[in-house]
Order: C-alpha cells, then structure tokens, then sequence
C-alpha cells in the first residue's frame, strides 16, 4: 500500500510540471478557451490528488517506523531489565530513560521519515532524469552531471556530525538522569538545606549539555549550507540557460518553465536526502549507543531448573559477600522453614539488605551457598526465581490506579486467586475493608497512614508467590511464625 501511493504521487509530480508547461504555450499562442480551463482544472486537480497521497504515505511511513521502534522500546526495556546490579550500579534511571526512549525516538523520527522521503527522492530523482532525456537528451545530460555532482557532495558529508551527535545523546542522558534523581531526593534536599549546592552541581551538567549540542549543531548546519549553495547555484544556471535558449529561439517559455521547474522538482528530493542525512547522523549517534546497549551482558549465569510452587526454604550455608573488596558478610549460615518468618535487626551497613539481594539473586555470594527450596539458586531459572520471590522494597512505590491493578500489575487475576493469596499472609481481611477497586491517587492518596505499609506488603505476594522478601516489619504477626 505504502509503495503504491509513493508511486502515484511520484507521477503526479512529474505529470504537474508538463501540464502547466503547456498551458504557458498554449496561452503565449493564443489557444482555445476550453483548452487552458482544461489544463488548468487538470493541473489543480493533480496538485490536490498528489497532496492526499503524500499525506497518507507520510501516515503510513510513521506508523510503519513507530511500530518498528516500539518493539525495539520493549527489547531494550527487557534487556536492561536483565542486567547485573554492576549495570544498574553505574546508571541513573534518567540515563536509562534516555537510553531506551531518547535514543530510539531519533531512530524513530529517521525510520519514519526514511521511507516517505529518502525512497520517494531516490525514485522521483530516476523519474525526473528519465523524462528530461526522453525530452531532450542535451537537458538530461546536463541534470545529470548536476544530480551526480550534488548528490556525491552530499554523500561525502554523511558522517559528518555522527559523533558530535552521539556525544550529545550523551550529554542528555547526563542531564536527565541528574535531574532525576534530585527529583527523587527533592524532600531531603529541601530538609537538608541543600538547594544552593545541588544548583551549582547543576551548572555544569546543564553547560556541558549545552556545549556539545552546539557543536552537533553546527556540524549538522554545516551539510544545510552546504547543500542550499549548491541547490541556488543549480537554480540560478537552469534560470540563466532557460533565459538564453528562449532567447536564441531554441525552446519555448513553456519548455524554460519546466527546465526551471524540473531543477526545482530534483532539488526538494536532494534538499530532504539532505535533511536525512542531517536526522541519520543522530539516529546514528542514538544507534550507536542502543548497540552498545545491546552488548552489553550479565555476569548472573541463567539455570536451568525451576521451582516447585507454595511455600519454599530458604539456606545460607557458609555465605560471604563482599561490595568491590569491602566485606559486608563472613561466612552466615542459617536456615528458614517453608511458610516461617524471620525478623532482621541490625545497624545500617550490617547487612540486612545485603541478604535480601542475595535472596532474590540481585548477586551470587562471593563463597558459600543460598538455597532456596532446597535448590541452588545459580541453578534455578531467572524467571522461575522472579515468579517465586515477591520483593517489597522500603519506599512505597503505588500506582494512580485502583488497589486490584496495585496487586496484580494490571493483569487479569481472578478475585478468588488474589483474596485466597492475601488470606495466606494475614491480609484478606485488611484489602476487603478497603476494596479492590477503590481508586488510588498519586503516591497511594486515598489511603490513611496506616494504609500505606499493607499495601505495598501485599503487592509483594501475587498469585504463585512462595517466599516474600520485605523491606520492613509490616506483617501483621500470625501464630506460629518464629
């Protein structure tokens, strides 16, 4: 469909010129009335035709090139999902943005417009040297020297700003991910008294972010001038030769025109391979990055075995962890029964997170080993590992959303399932008081004080759940536990 109307408006194009080059010597001739209303009824019905079938080939282009990047969005998102901490260590969440989202828009803008601009030029540019030699083959030699001419200088200017586009796609990446994590501390910032100091950090970030997209700017102007010098030189020659040649009595004003016009028609598909090439160097700056991206690999070994469902064990036999050759733990062993609960307490730094990482295999020990249900866990799958251990972390991370959409992250779960799983951990009671399809505001608004904790407790035990891992004491005690 996308290549059928690319043609149609393509031929449109080159039909419109002829038209109105014979309605300019029928008219210098003193034709018929009937045959300029004709030419001129057919010249602006062509032009109206050829304008709705450029609109829906650009629709067509964007959606084909959205639809393209949006898949890579999800690639990136579980690629980087799946990374060791040691990545996510390095990497602000405005950095990740940018790397999964900036970077693929610029690709995106470019795949969209690829399509509609950079092919449609490539065939109208054949389709324009085609007519001017069937027309007249001194016309078509001259084009061509001049399409060939322009089009190598363009070529040789493709890579010409990429890195200073790349170093850009970096610079704001930077930026965001420090504006990012300010926005993430603004409470502390603001208790601390830490505005002025976090502002003259912010100088710098802003001045380095500034600099490099003034320099890709003015590389990426750079092939703009380039090219416009050499589209008026070209305009001015067909100008001057269409002059001469009338003169001397060799063509017609109507057959000047449309030397004028066809040099008009070959610069706009030159002057958007132009802006392309402009729109490619960034998309090869994002492009590079995403590669590098894509390269990059997790430390974790996959396993290949998968848990069993319900509650499961968990063993630490002789564990040591240390963070970059600073020891956080020295051999600890201890084992927790399926369905038990076991209390942490300790100072900051002792280790209590630690633990839980080591659990949910954010890490592998540095010696000893972690069991969970009785298997080790660099044996066990990823994915099998996930569905099993639910993780509350120690801020409350709720959604503008109902409670049921809260617990099941927007999956279609059935009431039963998720009231049987809250009855399981001693919260039934607390999410029917409040109902599952009560509307929470923006950071859990709509709950009381005491409504927040649960809440977040109970996100972490989905349907399948058979160790949870919370980040604070918030489980209503129930008999049994030790």
């Amino acid at each position: 469909m996308l290549v059928l109307l690319l043609l149609g408006a393509i031929v449109l194009q080159l039909i419109t010129p002829q038209i109105l080059s014979r309605f300019i010597d029928n008219a210098g001739a003193g034709g018929a009335v009937p045959t300029l209303v004709a030419l001129g009824v057919a010249y602006l019905a062509a032009g109206l035709v050829n304008q709705v079938l450029e609109g829906f080939s650009t629709y067509l282009g964007a959606d084909v090139g959205w639809t393209a990047t949006n898949r890579l969005r999800e690639d990136l998102a579980a690629h980087a999902l799946g990374l060791d901490m040691a990545y996510h260590n390095e990497t602000t969440p405005g950095e990740m943005i940018e790397r999964i989202d900036g970077d693929v828009t610029a690709l995106a803008n470019f795949i969209s417009r690829f399509l509609v601009r950079l092919v449609a030029a490539g065939v109208l540019l054949i389709g324009v040297l085609a007519v001017t030699w069937i027309q007249n083959p001194v016309m078509g030699a001259a084009f061509t020297i001049y399409v060939v001419a322009v089009g190598g200088l363009m070529f040789s200017l493709r890579r010409f700003a990429v890195n200073a586009s790349e170093e850009e796609r970096e610079g704001s990446a930077r930026l965001y991910g420090y504006i990012e994590e300010r926005l993430a501390g603004i409470d502390d910032i603001r208790s601390l008294g830490a505005g002025p100091f976090m502002m003259n950090r912010f100088v710098p970030v802003v001045r380095d972010f500034f600099q490099r997209t003034v320099k890709a700017w003015r590389q990426r102007s750079g092939v703009w001038v380039v090219a416009n010098t050499a589209f008026w030189a070209g305009d001015a020659l067909a100008l001057a030769i269409g002059v001469w040649m009338v003169t001397r009595g060799s063509i017609t004003v109507g057959m000047a025109y449309l030397i004028v016009q066809y040099v008009q028609l070959v610069r706009r598909p030159i002057e958007q391979v132009t802006q392309e090439l402009q729109e490619m160097q960034k998309a090869a700056g994002g492009l590079a990055r995403i590669d590098h991206l894509r390269s990059l690999t997790t430390s974790v070994e996959e396993g290949d075995r998968d848990l069993p469902k319900g509650p499961l064990s968990i063993r630490f036999d002789d564990v040591s962890f240390a963070y970059e050759d600073k020891p956080v733990l020295e051999r600890v062993s201890f084992e927790l029964g399926a369905g038990r609960s076991l209390g942490l307490l300790g100072r900051t730094g002792g280790g209590k997170t630690t633990i839980t990482r080591l659990i949910t295999r954010l890490y592998d020990p540095t010696e000893g080993t972690v069991e969970v249900g009785g298997i080790d866990l660099r044996q066990i799958r990823s994915r099998s590992l996930r569905r099993a251990i639910g993780v509350v972390t120690q801020d409350v991370q709720l959604f503008n959303s109902t409670v049921r959409d809260n617990l099941t992250f927007f999956r279609d779960v059935p009431d039963d399932e998720i009231y049987a799983t809250l009855d399981s951990v001693g919260l039934g009671d607390w999410v029917r008081s409040i109902g599952l399809d009560t509307v929470l505001g923006h950071g859990g608004a709509g709950l009381s004080a005491g409504g927040e904790p649960p809440l977040p407790l109970a996100q972490g035990v989905p349907p399948g759940t058979g160790v949870v891992v919370p980040g604070q004491p918030a489980f209503p005690p129930r008999p049994g536990d030790g």
